[in-house]
């Protein structure tokens, strides 16, 4: 069996960095939770889609999988480090947590969180 928080963030990554706002839609189920960079939680494909849309075409993102779980057949989660970048310089590192439902024969993110990761408290 694969692992399908590393299946998803693959195909994540790809969608993000050839900015395809669909294809990043399309990962999350109908009634995902989305916790990007702003302040609000978002609910549902159109909201994440309109999220991405949002993002520069320029960004890129490094994903480094840190730990993975499943429970039964369904549902699987795990955390990421997650490096967001520019070409002139802008970065930011977050932390992501994911919660994966399998939805229609494929995984799918059902809830997404990210926080930056800060050197000074």
């Amino acid at each position: 069996m694969t692992d399908p928080v590393r299946e998803i963030l693959d195909r994540w990554k790809s969608a993000f960095d050839d900015h395809h706002p669909d294809a990043m839609a399309d990962l999350f189920t109908p009634d995902a939770l989305f916790q990007g960079f702003g302040p609000d939680v978002l609910t549902g494909r159109a909201a994440v889609r309109a999220y991405y849309e949002a993002v520069p075409d320029d960004r890129t993102a490094d994903v480094t999988v840190v730990s993975t779980y499943t429970i039964a057949d369904q549902t699987a989660g795990g955390f990421a480090d997650v490096t967001f970048r520019d070409p002139v310089g802008w970065e930011a590192a977050v932390h992501l947590s994911l919660v994966l439902r399998h939805d229609q024969g494929t995984w799918r993110i059902r809830q997404y969180h990210v926080s930056r990761i800060s050197t000074a408290h």
